[in-house]
């Protein structure tokens, strides 16, 4: 949802996207839903990790993508594998494969003006008595090589009356090359909509003093906004003007620019 939401903003500049499908399991309405200009996605189900890693080089050397994303690194299986027989062994191959494509692939972005992101799954180390036995497939190449790597879970189900509708999303930034690490956020992803804009202006208006809560109410200025979270969120959606107004008010608290591109003064 993340590398999807970045897809959008970056088509929304003008820029182009790649997005290698190693998973074969891209959701077409998802991603136009979330804001994405499907027709103009460069995407590729390719079938061996290899072929997806030398398209993604090339893409990069191209010079003509701004945003790459490969879905899923645990998804990259070596042509060997794929070849082999279903009960052979290949022990480190997918490591070695990253370790080798990672080589090329770092000095080849480092000179383009590219992002590529790189979408990893979580595995259980087995008989970890003590430290984290939590890991991630395809070795330390990328841990190393990766400018920042950002840990993403869900810690709580949203839901209007029994259904889940969402959940609450904790992402922490584990390691940055070109900030100060391990900031954290919290955020909304709603079902079939993606991250929820008017969950996160409730939530860094309420830290900014702008909105308050009273019991289970909240508020801005002299307007009643709703009674419960979720209700709040409907009632921004169907004032956007409210909304605009209270992202604006934020915006210029950090200095950031409006949606337009004009600067708060």
């Amino acid at each position: 949802t993340l590398a999807l939401h970045v897809v959008a903003e970056a088509q929304k500049e003008g820029g182009v996207a790649a997005y290698i499908d190693a998973e074969h399991a891209l959701d077409v309405n998802y991603a136009r839903s979330l804001g994405v200009k499907v027709e103009e996605l460069l995407l590729s189900q390719p079938d061996t990790g290899e072929q997806a890693l030398e398209i993604a080089d090339i893409l990069v050397r191209s010079g003509a993508v701004d945003v790459i994303v490969i879905d899923s690194v645990a998804a990259l299986v070596p042509r060997a594998e794929i070849e082999g027989e279903m009960g052979d062994q290949f022990i480190g191959l997918q490591a070695r494969l990253m370790s080798q494509a990672l080589r090329k692939l770092t000095g080849t972005i480092s000179k383009s003006r590219a992002i590529v992101i790189f979408i990893n799954q979580i595995r259980h180390k087995i008989g970890v008595a003590f430290g984290n036995p939590e890991t991630t497939p395809g070795g330390n190449a990328l841990k190393f090589y990766a400018s920042v790597r950002i840990d993403i879970r869900r810690i709580a189900p949203i839901k209007e009356g029994d259904t889940t509708v969402g959940h609450r999303t904790k992402v922490r930034v584990v390691k940055n090359k070109v900030a100060p690490p391990f900031k954290e956020a919290e955020f909304d992803i709603m079902y079939g909509r993606g991250i929820s804009r008017e969950g996160e202006i409730l939530d860094l208006g309420m830290t900014l003093g702008l909105i308050e809560k009273a019991g289970t109410w909240y508020s801005y200025g002299d307007k009643r906004l709703g009674q419960g979270k979720e209700n709040a969120k409907a009632f921004l959606r169907d004032n956007p003007e409210i909304m605009a107004e209270i992202e604006h008010r934020i915006r210029e608290h950090f200095g950031l620019r409006d949606k337009d591109g004009d600067k708060p003064q």
